[in-house]
């Protein structure tokens, strides 16, 4: 099937290629507990979700929700609270505990769809789930709450409100996956839950509240639904291919197997004058590792680092990165260490580990599985960096 490139755009469930079988081992995980979907931005998290949301199966309520925007606790639980009436208007039904409960807590009746009031601020808690119960009490079905950037949304309440709403959240959501056999949820993001995680650690936070959830990786598509990929899009938008079958091939490569830049380099290749071949594709993504209007959204990879890194660990993570993206092959820990002590003042190899650990959550490096030595875990951000910084 022919299919339109569309940079950065939301994808159609029938669009998203090559993830079937990730999403059935989901489903699978799902039967059992909650997930926590982790991947490097631009994987594809949110469009396995919306797959899922849309092509479910039998016996199951699934409910999506972005939570980018949302700053404190009541916001979070008037959003559930609103997703889940619009489900329940569907079954000609409404929150009516949640709506009493409102009532009896601020003497607010409640008509129509529900707004919090703020003076609710300080029920949010018994707000939130007093509305998972309306919804576990209304449904003998399982119910999948699938909630994108919810370590971002717990990052923005923790500099809005701090730490201590960060952490009733979790671990008010931990115990509603205890108490209600029926729920799940699906933690996705742009920024690892880890980092929100050091920062309330530090507050003196020692639970673990998501360690009863499955931590499952987003990696790239395979290099035959890559290529797949990257035939259908050339088909949709009609580029004239020297040799089609090498350019997709060409085009995965390039681009990791990660859709997002496929479907970049496929929109560009359609405004090429020309037949298109391989050396054609390598010139568009060199050209692009360098565009300073920065369209594939690149130095997101090097800010990242200002914002969740500290002052501390950034400087430490900046010359390993530097220093690996200077090699041409993987390098062991002893060799970083020394090449690191050579270019900063003496950290120690429990630092330099500590550091390592931290880049690999957030997917920058990844360690061979027979070697254990470091390399970019994507060669293309492996080359974004040497250009830009070595």
């Amino acid at each position: 099937m022919a299919m339109h490139a569309s940079p950065g755009g939301q994808l159609e469930p029938e669009a998203i290629v090559g993830r079937d079988g990730l999403i059935e081992q989901l489903w699978h995980v799902l039967d059992t507990q909650s997930v926590v979907l982790t991947a490097e931005r631009r994987m594809g998290k949110t469009s396995v979700v919306k797959k899922m949301q849309a092509e479910h199966g039998p016996g199951i309520v699934p409910i999506y929700r972005d939570l980018e925007g949302i700053a404190t606790p009541l916001e979070f639980a008037e959003v559930v609270c609103q997703d889940l009436e619009a489900y329940l208007r569907g079954q000609r039904r409404i929150a009516a505990g949640t709506r009493r409960l409102l009532k009896e807590l601020h003497g607010v009746e409640v008509r129509g769809i529900i707004k919090f009031p703020a003076e609710a601020a300080s029920s949010w808690k018994t707000l939130l789930i007093s509305t998972v119960e309306d919804l576990v009490e209304c449904r003998d079905d399982q119910i999948v709450f699938f909630w994108d950037e919810l370590p971002l949304m717990l990052y923005n309440i923790k500099l809005s409100a701090g730490e201590e709403p960060a952490r009733e959240i979790l671990d008010t959501l931990r115990s509603l996956r205890h108490t209600h056999a029926t729920l799940r949820m699906v933690f996705t993001g742009s920024i690892g839950l880890h980092h929100v995680m050091t920062g309330l650690r530090k507050a003196g936070y020692a639970n673990d509240p998501t360690n009863d959830m499955r931590a499952v990786d987003v990696p790239p598509l395979s290099m035959a639904d890559a290529q797949d990929l990257a035939r259908r899009l050339l088909a949709g938008e009609h580029v004239a291919t020297v040799d089609g079958l090498r350019v997709a091939a060409a085009i995965a490569k390039q681009a990791d197997n990660v859709p997002f830049f496929i479907h970049h380099v496929v929109a560009e290749l359609a405004l090429h004058n020309g037949p298109i071949d391989a050396a054609t594709v390598q010139a568009i993504v060199d050209r692009y590792l360098v565009e300073p209007q920065d369209p594939w959204h690149l130095r997101y990879y090097r800010e990242r680092l200002d914002q969740y890194y500290g002052a501390e660990m950034r400087p430490l993570a900046l010359v390993i990165l530097d220093t690996l993206a200077g090699s041409s092959a993987p390098i062991g820990f002893d060799q970083i260490f020394n090449l690191v002590q050579a270019k900063m003042a003496a950290p120690d190899q429990e630092r330099v580990r500590a550091a390592l650990t931290l880049l690999e959550r957030d997917h920058y490096v990844m360690r061979d599985e027979s070697t254990a030595a470091y390399r970019f875990r994507l060669p293309l951000i492996e080359r974004y960096w040497r250009k830009q910084r070595c």
